[in-house]
């Protein structure tokens, strides 16, 4: 996904202290990413492994993305023998794992390192704000278009370029799509909208996600970790 999917801010350009799912939403945009630039997939679907949530992530190629955190996961699923599933990719992720040989595996400072990289690009810019006891660094958008760019993008797959079926759904705006629902970020991303296309992009996208994961990615292999991802947070 484009790097400013990556991270929802509020318009004081801080991350919601009350949001626990934006942490494993981003890990699970990490594993989409990678399965969409052709490095990873779900191992085959066999008579025993039938349900997404049980089939392992296989590396498909190690070649480098030149994106800091893609080769950093890229590298820990090379690295892992056996190999493990969308779900228990997640929880290594994001560091919610009891076993003390499995801690290697988090990424750490996720959202600062993924700030910082749009800092860099000039999407983000970055200061200092006062809150009642401490001083917390912000990143408040400096690049407006380029968040427009994206909630336009998400609000016209459900809108005007809505067919009534995901699989006819660009794979990015279907995995924007899941990815701001798992961050419970997918509210905010319409709220600028009428009160009449609010609901209707509010209908449509609850047909998307409420659709069986195990039945949708069975009709394009193409989307299987899409699928895989809102499998692993609705069993969450």
């Amino acid at each position: 996904l484009s790097p400013a999917s990556h991270v929802s801010l509020s318009p004081q350009g801080y991350t919601s202290f009350w949001n626990d799912c934006i942490s494993s939403g981003l890990r699970g945009g990490i594993l989409i990413e990678l399965a969409l630039r052709g490095r990873i997939q779900l191992e085959p679907l066999t008579a025993r492994k039938k349900r997404l949530l049980d089939r392992k992530v296989h590396l498909k190629s190690d070649a480098p993305t030149g994106d800091i955190l893609l080769d950093e996961t890229l590298r820990h699923i090379k690295a892992t023998e056996p190999a493990e599933t969308v779900q228990t990719w997640i929880e290594l992720l994001t560091g919610e794992t009891w076993n003390p040989f499995k801690l290697q595996y988090q990424l750490r400072n996720v959202r600062e390192r993924i700030a910082k990289n749009l800092v860099e690009k000039g999407i983000l810019t970055t200061e200092k704000q006062n809150f009642l006891l401490f001083d917390m660094t912000t990143h408040p958008v400096s690049n407006a278009a380029e968040k427009q760019r994206l909630l336009k993008r998400l609000q016209e797959g459900v809108l005007e370029r809505w067919a009534g079926d995901p699989h006819r759904m660009d794979r990015r705006t279907l995995a924007l799509l899941v990815l701001a629902h798992s961050s419970d970020v997918l509210e905010n991303a319409f709220s600028s909208l009428t009160d009449e296309r609010y609901e209707a992009a509010m209908n449509r996208t609850k047909e998307v996600l409420d659709a069986d994961p195990e039945v949708e990615a069975a009709k394009n292999r193409g989307t299987e970790m899409i699928w895989a991802i809102l499998a692993a947070f609705n069993k969450a």
